[in-house]
């Protein structure tokens, strides 16, 4: 299995062909620390912690760190798993729609697939392409080259996935989406402390009304949604990956009642801690005797 990297003190990035044959290390913890971007030129199936994503064309798929990521089917054509850390790309971005909070990354929509356009197929071949050669050279300028590239990759799927999921009236309502992402890097960073829109509308200078009214307004999930959903999927994955109980994971994620954080977890999920728990991990048990390839 073909697999470049270039590593320079801290700064990693790599490339592994994703095809047929190679899908259980793809969807092993190998490459879970890593910031990744899988481009899959004829679509595929692949599943982002808990939700599902079936693309019948060119697609783009973002996944953070300790996401969980399963690629059960691709087709003929092989795909590309690019991975890399913060040092590499993401410290020298700051607060860009193209970083690693920007858009693309831990979005408060859930959507980590953008569709290739067909008219922009070329160029985003082109770029893997230009990626997959560069990490095969050991021109002085490697680094830099790389990271060049990269960010093209970003600003392309940035565009495309602010059209594709929110139809361009993030620019124009929130000056650059700079609400937006605030609200989801700090819901990201402080939703196991912090449980409510006045917890964040107080970080942000904001009254709570006045960002909620500004998520209703782009026909976004309420922020009090966002903030739930984000605790739930953080239950959920302790509750699949780990041995924790449901009482433990209502400490971990900031409750002092287990039982409200259970009532909860019901009302939001239909499913008790314990019911959803069991039924995934049997889903799960079919899913790897059934991952499929598609000729």
């Amino acid at each position: 299995m073909k697999n470049n990297i270039f590593a320079n003190s801290l700064k990693t990035i790599g490339s592994v062909l994703i095809d047929s044959n190679n899908l259980d290390q793809i969807n092993s913890d190998r490459y879970k620390p890593y910031i990744k971007v899988i481009y899959l030129p004829e679509g595929g199936h692949v599943q982002v912690d808990f939700a599902v994503h079936q693309a019948q064309g060119p697609a783009l798929f973002f996944i953070s760190p300790n996401q969980i990521l399963t690629v059960s089917s691709v087709f003929k054509n092989p795909g590309y798993l690019i991975y890399y850390n913060r040092d590499f790309y993401c410290l020298q971005l700051r607060d860009e729609e193209v970083a690693c909070d920007g858009l693309l990354f831990n979005n408060i929509n859930s959507m980590p697939i953008t569709h290739v356009p067909e008219q922009e197929v070329a160029f985003i071949d082109h770029l893997i392409t230009e990626i997959e050669n560069e990490l095969d050279s050991e021109d002085t300028a490697q680094e830099e080259m790389l990271r060049a590239y990269l960010k093209q990759l970003m600003i392309k799927a940035a565009r495309f996935w602010k059209q594709q999921h929110l139809g361009g009236v993030l620019a124009d309502e929130m000056n650059g989406a700079d609400d937006f992402r605030q609200f989801t890097r700090l819901v990201n960073t402080h939703y196991k402390q912090k449980h409510t829109v006045a917890d964040y509308a107080g970080l942000m200078l904001i009254a709570p009304k006045t960002l909620t009214h500004k998520f209703k307004r782009m026909n976004l999930p309420a922020p009090n949604e966002v903030i739930k959903g984000r605790i739930m999927l953080e239950a959920k994955r302790l509750l699949v990956h780990t041995a924790m109980s449901a009482k433990e994971i209502a400490y971990e994620l900031g409750y002092d009642d287990p039982a409200y954080f259970s009532r909860l977890f019901l009302i939001k999920t239909g499913e008790s801690p314990s019911g959803f728990k069991t039924k995934f991990l049997a889903r799960a048990d079919t899913g790897k005797a059934s991952i499929l390839s598609v000729a």
